[in-house]
């Protein structure tokens, strides 16, 4: 690897919850059913010891914190005590870069069904910034089909809950491609969802995914046809009611030509190909070393039993991304946007000339998946195709 090349690109840091009420049958993420009191204590003192783990292995002391993402399961099990507990000892490790003017977001996800009144209040005191709520659907056979614990009074409660609990904004998760679900039955849902007003709206197609129950079992889905057209329709409902889309399955509200950014920053940072500590059962990292030329990838222990055992080291896996890997780990995260990239910009992250890759950018090029924005392949823009967005796997499959 060229080490000039690599720079240092901003930390952000996610800490994964396994724990949630009920496993859905769509979801392939590290969660387990809950069968007992969540351990709230001490699976916090474990966070804290896999935290104090990476900063000292990485040495990562002296690095700022762009963000942080709360995910799951279901985070919004924990009470706002222990979260509260969880981001002040997070927050104390990063002193020196650390002030409430950095204004850095800190995302919790939250389950409709798994929220009361004072939740909502009390995370945001707590200091999460910013809600995902994963609503999924507004129709209640839908709900029922994918598992989900709340019902559609539920997930609207929700919205009005996150518009009146202090944060600064709040994200909607919904689903299209459900099963049995008709161009209307999409387009109702979508409709809810923009009538409830959240700043951002996460909208994506149901995959199914290996080791999941929906893939032992796999429910009637809609016809191509009909994906298309619900996509389709979708994106026009979405920029018709003000929201922009910035990623492949993500929409920001723009008020007014409002500046004030609604884009998930922590996600952004993901696709930008930037760094992140990856805390909690199952978690994954991605660390730059810039003096080293190295780009390292971390897995955590992925059951709670064995996560939770202090005689173990939370670290399951450390690997380096060879050079080979990072054409294709770069653009898997960046041709998601929908905005554009400088060779540069692809140099300083993966520390790899640009020959490495701008013969396939040409490629891309010549079917009309990507372009360049002035002509200028070295110092352009590039910038995927609305071609290029339509059929990513076929764009992605020539980094390969």
């Amino acid at each position: 690897m060229n080490t000039p090349l690599l720079t240092t690109p901003p930390l952000s840091l996610y800490i994964h919850i396994p724990w949630c009420v009920e496993k859905c049958p769509y979801c392939d993420f590290n969660s387990h059913a809950l069968k007992s009191q969540v351990p709230e204590e001490d699976y916090v003192k474990a966070l804290i010891a896999d935290l104090d783990a990476d900063i000292a292995h990485f040495d990562l002391s002296l690095r700022p914190l762009h963000s942080i993402f709360i995910g799951g399961g279901t985070p919004s099990l924990f009470s706002a005590k222990a979260i509260e507990s969880l981001l002040k000892q997070v927050l104390s490790r990063f002193k020196q870069n650390f002030s409430p003017k950095n204004n850095i977001e800190i995302t919790l996800e939250a389950n409709p069904g798994t929220v009361e009144a004072d939740k909502f209040i009390g995370f945001a005191k707590a200091g999460v910034t910013r809600l995902s709520i994963g609503v999924q659907s507004f129709e209640s056979e839908k709900l029922l089909k994918l598992g989900r614990i709340h019902n559609v009074s539920q997930a609207k409660f929700a919205a009005q809950l996150a518009h009146e609990s202090g944060v600064k904004s709040f994200n909607l998760d919904l689903m299209h491609g459900l099963p049995n679900q008709t161009l209307d039955n999409a387009l109702d849902d979508l409709k809810t969802a923009i009538d409830l007003k959240p700043d951002h709206l996460s909208w994506y197609q149901l995959t199914i995914e290996p080791n999941t129950a929906f893939h032992s079992k796999p429910p009637k889905l809609p016809q191509d046809e009909v994906l298309w057209d619900i996509q389709d329709q979708g994106f026009k409902l979405l920029k018709d009611a003000g929201y922009q889309q910035y990623e492949i399955s993500a929409f920001r509200l723009v008020k007014d030509n409002s500046a004030d950014d609604k884009q998930c920053q922590h996600n952004l940072n993901y696709w930008r190909f930037g760094d992140y500590l990856g805390i909690g059962c199952g978690a994954h990292g991605k660390i730059t070393d810039s003096k080293k030329g190295i780009i390292q990838r971390t897995v955590k222990i992925k059951h709670p039993k064995g996560y939770l055992d202090s005689n173990r080291t939370p670290l399951d896996h450390l690997n380096t991304v060879t050079n080979d890997e990072l054409p294709f780990e770069y653009m898997m995260n960046q041709l998601r946007l929908f905005s554009s990239f400088t060779l540069a910009e692809y140099q300083q992250r993966t520390g790899l000339v640009a020959s490495t890759v701008l013969p396939t950018l040409l490629q891309a090029q010549n079917k009309k998946l990507i372009a360049c924005t002035d002509n200028h392949a070295i110092e352009g823009q590039w910038q995927v195709t609305p071609l290029g967005h339509r059929y990513l796997n076929d764009l992605l499959e020539l980094f390969l």
